[in-house]
């Protein structure tokens, strides 16, 4: 059987077994019937279930036959799983802390005790947040390259609950939305919940196919694009200006709006300007703390036309009635003081020093990364199995993510995303050159 062929059984059991097509337990033809009903030879077929046995999607049992396991991935190799294994070392999510930070927590919450407007904190807050929080975020996003005023701001529980509100505000179920190909696993997952329809855009090395966009929309009825130009995750690009302004181009032509993710905004330095700032009439910008902060103050922020407001501020109310006003105080609180610049300018110069690791360590490893970027993209060798090489992985301690979860196109490319941002940089070096090693062996 020509290798092609041969790959391609291997997947497409792969995507039978994942989707649930192929429900665990379901017992799979022996290697004499798989052999005779693709033409293999019995050799091939064998191989074909020793792959899916070595990547965990199978189990062998003497005397009984080939049957689905009941789990395709150990924990923490999905995004979608929040729990890693202890004793694992955890390239899959960016949590990313600093010394010092739990300190600048205590001193906070001692001045917030101390502060005469404590007992108003534990009343209702207005839904899109109090008047001069909202003012405080509209100034630090002009640090961000984005003029808005307080009234177009809506402080949310965290930038995935600021999507989950402009998604919900703005479109409705059977939606069109045309997303890059590889994109944040967080807005697939949202968009399914949803029941939006995701149109893939494909992927160049330094941008979306905005051609293909175009060539979408005259055949579509496409209502919005959700986008992530200033440090794209997980393929780590920012889009120069002149593709801004093509897409806007676009956006205009055919009425569509936009859901600019800026999560990671602010570890890119002089990135262009934000298309809410381009196209302040059809962009929703949505941002947030987590990152530039600390993951568990959950505190985002929407900034978006007046016109959008009130329909967003019904769905924040549907969703949580009001941000959590003690966050949001100590976010604020942070903002004014200059707190908040001066950690992400330290996570600028930490990501900066980690990609300059990866880097040496994956020295010769042909990967996709920005240089201030938390994370960085490595597609796999042509006979590789992303699934393989993540169990690898994990038997060796080190939980990655494989390109499914940020997949939204029918092919899932074998790729690995790995995550720099959550362990120091010793166990992060030791990581990597166990990352290289495997990889290598594949």
């Amino acid at each position: 059987m020509p290798r092609a062929r041969y790959k391609s059984l291997v997947d497409a059991f792969v995507r039978d077994i994942r989707s649930g097509s192929l429900v665990p337990g379901t017992r799979l033809p022996t290697h004499r019937q798989l052999a005779a009903s693709h033409g293999l030879a019995l050799v091939t077929a064998s191989r074909v279930y020793a792959e899916l046995e070595a990547m965990g999607l199978v189990s062998g049992e003497a005397g009984r036959g080939t049957f689905v396991r009941e789990i395709s991935l150990s924990p923490g190799q999905g995004v979608g799983q929040v729990a890693v294994a202890a004793g694992m070392v955890d390239l899959n999510f960016n949590y990313p802390a600093l010394p010092g930070q739990a300190e600048l927590l205590r001193t906070a919450l001692r001045q917030l005790a101390l502060s005469g407007d404590l007992e108003a904190l534990l009343r209702y807050q207005p839904h899109a947040g109090r008047p001069h929080e909202r003012a405080a975020v509209a100034r630090h996003l002009v640090q961000r390259g984005l003029t808005v005023e307080a009234q177009q701001v809506l402080l949310v529980s965290g930038a995935q609950h600021g999507l989950t509100v402009a998604m919900m505000a703005l479109l409705k179920p059977g939606d069109v939305i045309a997303v890059d190909a590889l994109t944040y696993s967080g807005f697939k997952v949202l968009a399914e919940t949803l029941h939006l329809e995701i149109a893939a855009i494909p992927v160049t090395a330094t941008g979306p196919d905005l051609e293909f966009l175009e060539h979408l929309c005259q055949r579509r009825s496409v209502r919005a694009v959700y986008c992530m130009p200033t440090l794209h995750n997980p393929l780590g690009w920012v889009l120069d200006l002149e593709q801004r302004q093509h897409l806007i181009v676009i956006a205009r032509d055919y009425d569509l709006r936009l859901i600019e993710d800026a999560a990671y905004a602010f570890l890119a330095e002089h990135a262009p300007p934000p298309l809410a700032e381009l196209a302040p009439e059809r962009t929703v910008y949505v941002g947030g703390l987590s990152k530039s902060v600390a993951t568990g103050l959950r505190v985002g922020f929407i900034a978006a036309p007046v016109h959008w407001v009130p329909a967003l501020e019904r769905t924040l109310m549907a969703t949580v009635w009001n941000a959590p006003g003690v966050m949001t105080a100590i976010a604020a609180a942070w903002i004014d003081d200059g707190t908040v610049l001066q950690l992400e300018a330290q996570k600028r110069a930490d990501a900066r020093a980690r990609q300059a690791l990866a880097k040496e360590v994956l020295a010769g490893l042909d990967y996709r990364s920005h240089c201030a970027s938390y994370f960085l993209w490595l597609p796999l060798g042509e006979d590789a199995r992303a699934g393989q090489v993540a169990l690898a992985l994990a038997r060796e301690n080190i939980s990655v993510s494989t390109a499914e979860p940020f997949c939204v196109s029918a092919h899932v490319p074998h790729a690995l995303r790995l995550a720099l941002g959550s362990v120091d940089r010793v166990a992060l070096q030791a990581a990597l050159l166990k990352v290289r090693r495997v990889v290598q062996a594949y």
